[in-house]
This record gives structure tokens, sequence and C-alpha cells, in this order.
């Protein structure tokens, strides 16, 4: 358990909430390149950074990205409650990356400058992923930045129940919590082990677990959310081997179908209003992934799904995850 030094004031209390917030399991690695442990935010944005990814954020301008240290800087009540209305680093990539175009991928830790600059930029300088209808182009209007486009961004975002394309694009009808729970028996990609890590892809969507070093059998208990766009089947899972100096090695893959969760959960409407129960139901079968039939309940007012899946095209590797389907009122 973390331990706060008891001080009188409301900046204390404030502060604390912030901390409360960074050991959040998807706060636990910087929102722009997944390195572990930051210690700095954009607290008009709402996410948490590294330091490497905050020399770029300062050099926006604090009309873009207002950077402060977690532990250092004093913070005012609206940069606190702009942080915590946001929720972290989920919340915010799934509305700042919901459609990363093809051939561009996220920064790793260990990228170059150049690589990290590009692609932060692009993120919330030039606002290439968001959907069309939130992107700001007006100078005066990116002036007045700081605490208010966070929230105005997802505000429309989840207002939006629009199921009407904008210029191409889908609208999101829901959000899904992926939680990667562990994986059993991986394949060896390095001399004795491997270092992996899962990836989720959705459309252009792409989210990923931290790297479990030196490990066949990883507990990740890691939480990822998607915007699921509509007529959306499936997701796609893929395991990697991190490698410092090379191409990351595959190491299986398998397909999920979320109609099961996504119809279920529509149908009954409200899950609030319900007793723990089944709705729904994925049966394995031989063109599936599933180690065994996968159900849809409603567990304490919320629609869960814990699947055990056998990785495909490879010759051993099992994972266990639970989705959980948040819907845009939530």
């Amino acid at each position: 358990m973390s331990y706060y030094p008891s001080t009188l004031g409301r900046p204390s209390s404030g502060k604390r909430r912030v901390k409360d917030l960074l050991v959040q399991r998807d706060n636990r690695v910087c929102a722009d390149c997944n390195a572990p442990d930051p210690k700095w935010a954009s607290a008009n944005i709402g996410v948490f950074i590294c330091l490497k990814c905050c020399g770029v954020h300062r050099s926006l301008g604090t009309n873009i990205s207002k950077v402060l240290s977690v532990t250092l800087d004093e913070w005012s009540d609206d940069d606190i409650e702009a942080m915590i209305e946001v929720g972290g680093n989920a919340s915010a990539n799934s509305i700042y990356e919901a459609y990363i175009p093809d051939g561009v991928s996220k920064p790793r830790p260990d990228a170059s400058h150049e690589q990290r600059s590009k692609f932060i930029r692009s993120k919330y300088e030039l606002q290439e992923f968001l959907k069309p209808s939130l992107r700001i182009t007006s100078t005066s209007k990116k002036n007045s930045l700081q605490v208010s486009l966070s929230r105005k961004i997802m505000d429309s975002f989840r207002s939006s129940s629009s199921s009407q394309k904008s210029d191409g694009m889908v609208e999101c009808i829901g959000m899904l919590k992926v939680k990667v729970i562990k994986g059993t028996n991986l394949a060896i990609r390095d001399m004795l082990s491997s270092d992996p890590y899962v990836v989720l892809t959705v459309g252009k969507q792409k989210t990923q677990t931290t790297v479990s070093r030196s490990n066949l059998n990883p507990i990740w208990n890691e939480e990822l959310m998607l915007s699921i766009p509509q007529n959306c089947g499936s997701i796609k899972l893929q395991v990697f081997d991190y490698d410092t100096f090379s191409a990351d090695d595959i190491m299986g893959e398998a397909e999920i179908d979320i109609q099961p969760i996504i119809t279920s959960a529509m149908a009954f409407g409200d899950a609030g209003m319900f007793g723990d129960m089944q709705i729904g139901k994925w049966l394995k079968s031989h063109d599936n992934a599933l180690i065994e039939d996968s159900t849809v309940n409603i567990v304490d007012g919320k629609v869960k799904q814990e699947l055990s899946l056998k990785l495909q095209n490879v010759e051993s590797g099992e994972l266990e995850l639970e989705l959980e389907w948040m819907p845009l009122e939530q």
C-alpha cells in the first residue's frame, strides 16, 4: 500500500488524488510510449507521461500541453479536477488515438527523440488521430486549450450516439475494457525464455500491455481500453516477444468475437437494473480460439465475459482475459 504523509490543506489532498490516479494500472506506463513508472503529467490533456515524452510535450507549449511533475510541482484545483475527470491514460488514449492510420505505430520506450516527437505532435498538436468532428483547427481556439480541451473531447465523444459515418469513419458505439490476466506456457523465442507482451487491434486502434521479462507464464492483470465502432465484429490479439536490437517475434495470435457481449449488453440495456445472471454465450468451435465456451454475464451491474484462449499459429500458449462492455452513457 502506498503511504502519503499527512499534511494540512487542500493542495496536499489534491496532490494525493493525483497520486492515487497514478497508481491505477493503466497509468503505470507512459501514455505515449508505454515506458514504465511515469512521473510527469499533462494536466489539461489528462495523461501521465515519462521524462522523455515530457520533453516533447513541453516543446508543444502550454496552450497544447501543460506539463507538471506529479511529485515536485504545485497543482491548481483546476489542474487536479481536469486530471480526475479524464481518468488517465486509457480514457484519454481512447480519444486521442481513436483513428491511428495504417503504417503508424506508437513509439516504444527506447524510441529516438525524432520518432517520439513526430508521434506526439501528430497526436496532440495536429490531432491526426481524433475523429474529424473533434479536431480544432482555429488558432484562437487552440490558445484556449488548457483545461477545457480534454473535457470538450470527452463530452463530445460520449454524447455522440449517432451511427452515421464522418469522413468515411464509423462512430463509436461503446467502450470495451479488456483485462489481460495471464499467459500460460507461452512459446520460447529467445535462448531459454521470452519477453512477451500482448497487442490488441480494433480497426486502426492499437493498445498493448507492458513487457513481462523472461517469463513464459506471465501475470499481467492489466486493463486496456478500446473504443468500439459500429459493425465491429472482432478484436485481433497478438503476442510478441520484445527484442531490443531486432524486430519483435510473433508468439501467437487469436481473433476475439465481441458480437456476443455487444448484442447481449444492448439487448438488456441498463445492466444495473438486473441481478447477477447469464445473458449470452460465445461457443467453442473448431474455427475459433476458445478453450471452452465463454459466457456473458451481468456481475454487480456490469456486463462481463471471461475468455480462455489457445493461441493460434504457434507451438504453444494460452491466454486468460476478461471483457467488460461500457456503453457511452456510462
